[in-house]
């Protein structure tokens, strides 16, 4: 039995019915000609999310990315430093002494999964370099474009320990669809970039877009995207990656005064739940008072812990 099968024939309940439902409206969504913004939160790309998102965006299903900036770095540390990774069977166990040991091995942990602090200096070097060519041109690039000329660095690509198709940047670069990265500086390269700026090696921050350059680039990406096809959203987790993309719809119908379509599917998937005013647990119908929803779109919430759900979801819209 497939992993599709299993779920039409298992998942009839519950999260497990949300689950299947919310896949099988996706998949027809975007059969119908529908688009698709993925957005990451969380650690997705430490939990190798990649190998099923990047056979997603192959296979034409997503049209676009929102993630934090740990889910984009985290993405490419994967590719180049995956064998140099600590897995912890039993992390909950771990002592104040224990998690000592692992900072001081250079190791940053992840709940079960321990980064090398080598990856991170790795990329340092070589995205410095980008950074100071950038910050004396007239244009910033998109955080996602410093790893796309990582991607074509032969002395980065050169040192890759698992296959490239296993990265969901190198997928969404090689399918020319955009990644909008808000909030960069919540994230190791951001800090990074941070402190190369303040002690002088880069020059000014001009180099990365900002986040509201980053805005205005998704206003145009759907405005034009949407005229043509509805654009759904598939939320994994909460924060800046789903707020940041959510918005630009009442973005475009209230501050630009422009008739647009709303948001025509919506999914998250998340461990938080409505109350104490959290806006990650929001159910969606809350949504539509802020003209991000259509009334009419189909609307999944599904609790539960998104390294099981999501590549699920992906499998069934795959048929896997």
């Amino acid at each position: 039995m497939n992993v599709t099968d299993f779920l039409e024939t298992h998942f009839r309940h519950f999260n497990a019915r949300e689950l299947r439902d919310a896949a099988r409206s996706f998949g027809k969504f975007v059969d119908d000609g529908g688009k698709m913004m993925v957005t990451l939160a969380g650690a997705m790309s430490t939990g190798e999310l990649g190998l099923s998102l990047a056979e997603m965006i192959r296979k034409g299903k997503v049209h676009a990315v929102t993630c934090t900036a740990a889910n984009l770095e985290e993405d490419l540390f994967n590719l180049v430093a995956h064998d140099e990774y600590k897995t912890i069977q039993d992390w909950r166990a771990l002592s104040v002494e224990d998690e000592v040991k692992l900072r001081d091995a250079g190791f940053n942990r992840v709940t079960d999964t321990c980064i090398p602090e080598t990856v991170m200096r790795h990329l340092e070097h070589r995205l410095t370099e980008l950074w100071i060519k950038k910050a004396d041109d007239a244009d910033s690039w998109m955080p996602a474009e410093f790893m796309f000329a990582l991607l074509d660095d032969p002395g980065f690509t050169e040192h890759f320990q698992v296959p490239r198709e296993n990265s969901w940047v190198a997928a969404a670069k090689d399918a020319g669809i955009p990644i909008y990265t808000p909030g960069i500086e919540d994230s190791t390269l951001g800090n990074i970039y941070a402190a190369r700026v303040f002690d002088g090696t880069v020059p000014n921050h001009s180099a990365i877009a900002t986040g509201t350059e980053q805005m205005e680039k998704l206003i145009g990406w759907y405005d034009e995207t949407s005229q043509d096809a509805p654009i759904g959203i598939f939320q994994i987790g909460g924060g800046i990656a789903g707020d940041f993309p959510i918005c630009v719809v009442p973005l475009l119908k209230q501050d630009l005064q422009k008739d647009v379509r709303l948001w025509g599917y919506f999914c998250q998937i998340s461990d938080a739940v409505t109350s104490y005013g959290g806006y990650s647990g929001a159910v969606p119908n809350e949504k539509i008072t802020w003209y991000k929803l259509d009334p009419e779109s189909p609307k999944f919430m599904i609790q539960s812990d998104a390294s099981i759900c999501a590549p699920l979801i992906f499998a069934h819209v795959l048929g896997w």
